[in-house]
């Protein structure tokens, strides 16, 4: 059984592209590749319907890590101006794969799989190169109009293995079947290519440039242990000997370097281990970590069990090793934000306010300080102090969706229903949907509320994405 967003995976990297509802019209592929900004529609577009997605995470935390490493090695890349965004997938499988547009997913098994730092750098550079090099239009392009008939096929295709994976795999592979080998070589070819580029970016970027090769020679060694069952990635990312060898080639002309794994790897590596068992499993397995010294990180390994006490429901044992972490590591941001949690879960809500109030004196840009306080103070009555915190981030945060979405929740709470959709327009504006955006600010005139200022600002707002809505349906049609 795959999930939508695995299956989404494979179709756009063994095919030339997967089309979702409500796609922009790619015209006439055979003249030319996507425009930058075609691709990034395409991208959001896809993204509207990974987001809908159970899989897909939203957790501020791990995605504000995996946009940091992301975006130092876009840093090293030579085309640093594209926009990315790199969001996690909640899904065992080892995977990663990368959309038009720019946007990477990975999935929460690629971070516990790899046994480093450099290991997952090594695999997002990969991705990264993807999107640099362009290969989805360069994919549409080779396979010219010839190809637009099997891609409106797994457009539906897609869409039933959400409701019906197995439906949805049957019409992929009867969709596909005449496409795929026609499109195989020239995604070997992206696939080596993203190898080389995405090699010199990891270097670049100062990680071990040995941990690539290490990594994928581990992913093709499994392949013969279960073969019909390989990991998702080998799957999606045709792997050779002779890519391998390729790598390993590159790498061993280069000084050995170490380069340490982060905290924060180790700290978000014992988060998502710590969620994804069962809270009884975790805690066996953080135990025996600590308890026989098997780890890369006492201070990740004590926040995993932390976080699987809490789900356990055992505070007491929780807070005694929650007062030992944070002397390990005195006003440390996951920590803190893992406290709040704590206090939180056990009832003490006083505890859990002063804990938020003290740690964003320090760590005020912490997207889950600030979420996780906005939440607990809407929960307590306190909307106004939760929509003064949210107002005082948003003009350092302007490209936040989710940061509109709570201040969406405050106006409710408060019932001010045009700043509510007001708030609204503007999150589904910054994920790239603009009629749905236009929809709330048409709630918004209707609501009845508001000032004549409020309601000429919301006029001038819907004008202004109606004008971006009209110029993009006629680019659409050229």
């Amino acid at each position: 059984m795959k999930s939508f967003v695995q299956l989404l995976a494979l179709l756009l990297c063994a095919l030339p592209v997967a089309l979702g509802q409500g796609l922009p019209d790619l015209g006439d592929v055979s003249q030319s590749e996507m425009s930058p900004q075609t691709e990034r529609r395409l991208g959001e577009s896809i993204m509207r319907e990974i987001r809908a997605d159970p899989s897909y995470s939203d957790d501020a935390e791990v995605t504000d890590y995996l946009s940091t490493l992301g975006y130092k090695l876009v840093a090293a890349s030579a085309d640093s101006r594209q926009q990315f965004n790199f969001f996690l997938i909640k899904d065992p499988q080892v995977n990663a794969f990368a959309l038009p547009g720019g946007f990477v997913g990975i999935n929460s098994g690629l971070m516990l799989t790899a046994q480093s730092e450099s290991e997952l750098a090594g695999v997002v550079s990969h991705e990264i190169a993807h999107v640099t090099q362009r290969h989805m239009s360069r994919m549409l392009a080779q396979q010219k109009q010839s190809a637009i008939t099997s891609i409106a096929a797994l457009a539906v295709a897609v869409l039933a293995a959400r409701a019906n994976p197995d439906l949805g795999q049957a019409a992929i592979a009867a969709a596909s079947a005449s496409s795929v080998q026609s499109s195989l070589n020239y995604t070997r070819d992206h696939e080596r290519e993203a190898d080389r580029v995405g090699f010199q970016v990891l270097e670049k970027a100062g990680f071990d440039a040995h941990a690539m090769a290490l990594f994928f020679e581990r992913m093709q060694r499994a392949t013969r242990f279960y073969e019909s069952n390989a990991p998702a990635y080998l799957r999606t990312h045709p792997m050779t000997y002779e890519r391998i060898a390729d790598m390993q080639n590159r790498a061993q002309h280069l000084a050995y370097r170490q380069v340490p794994d982060s905290l924060d790897f180790q700290l978000m590596r014992a988060k998502l281990k710590a969620g994804q068992e069962t809270p009884q499993e975790a805690l066996i397995f953080f135990e025996e970590s600590l308890g026989e010294r098997k780890y890369l990180s006492e201070a990740a390994s004590r926040y995993g069990l932390i976080s699987a006490l809490i789900r356990t429901k055992a505070y007491a044992r929780a807070g005694r090793e929650l007062a030992t972490l944070r002397k390990a590591l005195p006003d440390n941001s996951a920590v803190e934000a893992l406290a709040g949690r704590y206090y939180v879960a056990s009832g003490d809500v006083s505890a859990a306010m002063q804990t938020y109030r003290d740690a964003l004196k320090n760590h005020s840009g912490y997207r889950t300080l600030v979420y996780d306080y906005a939440e607990l103070l809407l929960v307590n009555q306190q909307a106004g102090e939760a929509l003064k915190l949210i107002e005082s981030r948003l003009q350092y945060s302007v490209s936040d969706y989710q940061m509109y979405q709570m201040q969406a929740k405050c106006y409710a709470a408060l019932g001010k229903r045009l700043s509510q959709h007001r708030a609204s327009a503007e999150a589904y504006y910054r994920m790239g949907n603009v009629r749905a955006a236009i929809d709330q600010l048409v709630l918004a005139q209707k609501s009845g509320d508001g000032d004549f200022y409020q309601q000429s600002s919301v006029d001038a707002r819907l004008r202004e994405l109606r004008v971006q809505d009209d110029e993009a349906r006629r680019e659409n049609r050229k």
